[in-house]
């Protein structure tokens, strides 16, 4: 049992205390208050002048799967074999060795949506998981989380230089459009032939979309430009199926339209060049302007793009650009923890949720604040 006493906790979920306790077992939060009783039992943590929080959360990114220090022996993003590979897992690339996974949990980073990349319209499952361990089966939280799809620039550029499909963003949405009607066609005829008792055979790369068909996992739709992000939410709309708008890099020029799909935005990397033309209006007043409009936001690193550790560091400069310091927190917490469909388990102090805690000398999103700890599980992971 472990007690964190007399910080400023910052719940994420409507009360904060400036100066309250947490306390947990068995890797759960049992009990969030302005007091708690101390006993002897207890591994207890002063937070005194610290702020205690929910531990930060990347909502896209290919940590363990792009490892920053190993070229391309490190580097699984991508399968530019294949325009459309659903079937490929995260899971069976991502190396919890990476030492990436060191400098996210020192940054408060307690757990991260990561996958394959965006070079293939339809690229592969991503997971989230939490960013400390040695084996990736004890890690995750949710598996698959999202199927990773992707318009504009990267598959056009990739695919071009093959002489092949998709070398347009015409392709590009057609390939997308033909491999869910497919899926959907094959999700009717296996449920057909098993209420008939028939022999079925599975299709390997279409049995990987059904959870996408069946609602219980998001598209999750690399677009930068508005046009494309606009062909994401027509395809989405015209299949019935979830989303969320990753990059979103010109969604300030259509909030209305982004605001009536009802589809959430993880906004980021802007913590970058304009590396590529669908970058050229990228500034960091677009998740402020979305999060005004009523819009559910996240922030991103899309680690290795923005090193991960430097995620806090995003949303205060998306705070400073119009986004505020509260929903900047919510940004990288709760927020992020809804958009990727794990609420239930992480994102906020809350009773019966993991405790993955941050513990950090200040607001995490100034640049010289620290992190004292950080905890996972209810292990001490972190301690400076």
């Amino acid at each position: 049992m472990m007690l964190i006493k007399n910080g400023e906790v910052l719940t994420m979920a409507g009360k904060s205390y400036k100066k309250g306790c947490v306390l947990l077992n068995d890797g759960k939060i049992v009990e969030v208050a302005e007091n708690i009783k101390e006993t002897l039992d207890m591994e207890v943590i002063d937070a005194e002048g610290c702020i205690v929080m929910p531990g930060i959360i990347e909502a896209h990114c290919h940590i363990g799967v792009h490892e920053l220090d190993k070229g391309f022996e490190g580097n699984d993003t991508n399968e530019r074999t294949d325009p459309t590979t659903p079937q490929l897992r995260a899971i069976d690339a991502i190396n919890p060795m990476d030492t990436s996974f060191r400098e996210a949990v020192e940054a408060g980073i307690t757990g991260v949506m990561t996958g394959p990349g965006s070079a293939n319209v339809v690229g592969g499952q991503f997971v989230f998981m939490k960013t400390s361990g040695k084996c990736i089966d004890d890690m995750i939280v949710k598996e698959p989380a999202a199927m990773k799809i992707a318009f504009g620039e990267n598959p056009k550029r990739v695919y071009n230089s093959k002489g092949k499909m998709p070398s347009t963003r015409m392709a590009t949405a057609a390939l997308l459009r033909e491999i869910l009607w497919k899926a959907k066609v094959y999700k009717a005829k296996k449920e057909k032939a098993l209420e008939a008792g028939e022999l079925f055979e599975d299709d390997f790369k279409l049995e990987a979309l059904l959870p996408i068909l069946e609602r219980k996992i998001p598209l999750k739709a690399h677009a930068h430009r508005a046009d494309d992000i606009l062909t994401a939410i027509r395809i989405a709309k015209e299949f019935d199926v979830k989303m969320t708008l990753d990059h979103c890099t010109e969604g300030q020029f259509i909030v209305e339209d982004i605001k009536k799909s009802g589809f959430p935005a993880i906004v980021g990397p802007s913590l970058t060049g304009r590396s590529k033309i669908e970058l050229k209006n990228k500034t960091f007043e677009t998740v402020g302007i979305l999060a005004k409009a009523g819009i559910k936001v996240a922030i991103a690193t899309d680690h290795p793009v923005v090193p991960i550790q430097y995620l806090p560091l995003s949303a205060g400069l998306a705070a400073k650009a119009g986004l505020g310091v509260e929903e900047a927190y919510k940004a990288i917490t709760i927020n992020s923890a809804e958009i990727c469909g794990v609420a239930d388990r992480v994102g906020s102090l809350e009773v019966g949720k993991d405790a993955d805690i941050a513990i950090f000398t200040g607001n995490p999103m100034k640049v010289f604040t620290e992190t004292k700890y950080t905890i996972i599980n209810g292990q001490v992971v972190y301690r400076a």
